[in-house]
């Protein structure tokens, strides 16, 4: 089995396409503005679609469910990004807020930089930091693992 991709369903179109289109400057492969439908290459490899919330909720025969109710978040969108430095400076230059400013991780070994798209789905903008930059205990995880 392969995943193919990852579908966000929305509830308000345009403003995403806009988002994705835009702000995240990803190419829809098809689809548009004003439609219900619409598929992005990633351009560093992968592809996100979006699709209309009620036209999905009524196809799976869930219309009449609240479309979403208070909860922490249950998924990310995580893309990798040669800089996050750049990718904040870029994104943030065409209007899109910041949850958080890049930040390094050492305990994980990555920087990132979070944000929310239109629909409210958290994104982390990620690169990885040099070895050297890890937590002393993740360096040794790592070592272990690649042992195995």
């Amino acid at each position: 089995m392969k995943l193919s991709h990852v579908r966000l369903l929305t509830n308000n179109f345009d403003d995403t396409f806009r988002f994705y289109s835009g702000a995240m400057g990803f190419k829809a492969t098809w689809g548009a503005v004003g439609e219900t439908y619409a598929h992005f290459g990633v351009p560093c490899g992968g592809e996100l679609a979006l699709f209309d919330r009620r036209t999905m909720a009524a196809a799976v025969g869930a219309g009449q469910l609240p479309a979403r109710g208070p909860a922490q978040d249950g998924f990310m969108l995580i893309f990798e990004v040669p800089s996050v430095d750049q990718a904040y400076k870029d994104i943030s230059a065409k209007g899109v807020k910041f949850l958080t400013p890049p930040t390094n991780h050492k305990e994980w070994g990555i920087r990132t930089a979070y944000l929310r798209d239109p629909e409210g789905n958290l994104i982390e903008l990620m690169s990885e930091l040099p070895k050297t930059e890890w937590d002393p205990a993740l360096q040794k995880e790592a070592q272990a693992n690649e042992k195995k």
